[in-house]
């Protein structure tokens, strides 16, 4: 009884004195985050309670003039409304064309390819494109003229908006597919045959059985969808400028302007502010996964 006990004394000594070995290979990205990213933000918070020019402390002062800033109230109206249209619009497609490849089996490698060469096309060819498809005097407009419909100049007026959706489902929903079709692949093929031998048809397994064993990738689809949908500036700033017709003036422009004007203490208030509502936006997503996973 002594020496089975010395041995399981042993095994614990072990294991504790190897607890460590994890944190050894954590450790190169624990620093390159904390010297790249936590860091830097806290410095950003530090900053978003002094002035620019000369370093004063003014408590909220830099976040009570950025509220009352016309500028930013427009710049969050539209990358709210951006979000709000354009996440849902993404989120459904994608899952649309994940549940039709699950469906092929011929091809299925050169159809996912082909969702995901929009990634590979750099920012500034994009621009280009959609330059000639949309441009007052391009493609689209061409196309309108030859069956007698009035042109439209779409990135001088209020439908850039939609064109800055469309640019964001068509560069992200091949990313988002692949996603979603890495869950429903995981998904076992016995819970689909045994609802089948049931009487279950195609849409009784996909409200039932598809759908609630995507939860855990709609968390992860729906946080990426969100932080690639900030990319879309690089696309909308080399289409129309810094200053953009107002309906696609988004944070991004903004944060660029401050930047060249060196309104750093509006900046890291309007940051710090934008962390937070993203903070709140991942939290509340969390508590919607744990009720789904739950029921």
């Amino acid at each position: 009884m002594k020496r089975w006990r010395n041995k399981v004394a042993k095994k614990d000594y072990v294991h504790e004195e190897g607890a460590w070995v994890p944190w050894l290979f954590l450790l190169p990205s624990l620093l390159a985050v904390s010297i790249f990213v936590v860091v830097p933000f806290a410095d950003v918070v530090r900053r978003s309670f002094f002035s620019a020019i000369g370093g004063k402390f003014v408590g909220f002062q830099n976040y009570i003039s950025v509220f009352h800033n016309e500028a930013f109230q427009l710049a969050a109206h539209n990358t709210a409304k951006f979000t709000a249209v354009c996440i849902p619009l993404l989120l459904v497609i994608s899952l649309l064309l994940a549940i039709l490849l699950d469906a092929v089996q011929e091809r299925r490698g050169i159809l996912k390819t082909s969702f995901l060469i929009p990634l590979t096309i750099p920012a500034a060819s994009v621009a280009l494109l959609w330059k000639v498809i949309f441009h007052e005097n391009g493609l689209l407009n061409r196309m309108l003229d030859a069956v007698g419909a009035a042109g439209v100049d779409w990135l001088n007026t209020s439908w850039a908006f939609g064109v800055l959706v469309v640019t964001c489902l068509w560069k992200n929903a091949g990313y988002d597919m692949i996603l979603w079709l890495s869950g429903i692949t995981a998904i076992p093929p016995s819970l689909h045959e045994s609802a089948a031998l049931d009487g279950a048809g195609p849409w009784k397994r996909l409200w039932h059985i598809t759908l609630p064993n995507l939860a855990p990738s709609f968390f992860t689809v729906t946080v990426l969808s969100i932080l690639n949908s900030f990319k879309v500036f690089r696309e909308a700033y080399l289409m129309a400028g810094s200053y953009p017709d107002d309906s696609i003036y988004l944070l991004q422009h903004l944060f660029n302007n401050w930047f060249l004007n060196l309104d750093v203490d509006k900046m890291c208030a309007s940051a710090v502010l934008l962390a937070l509502v993203v903070f709140l936006l991942l939290a509340l997503l969390q508590q919607i996964l744990g009720r789904l996973e739950r029921h």
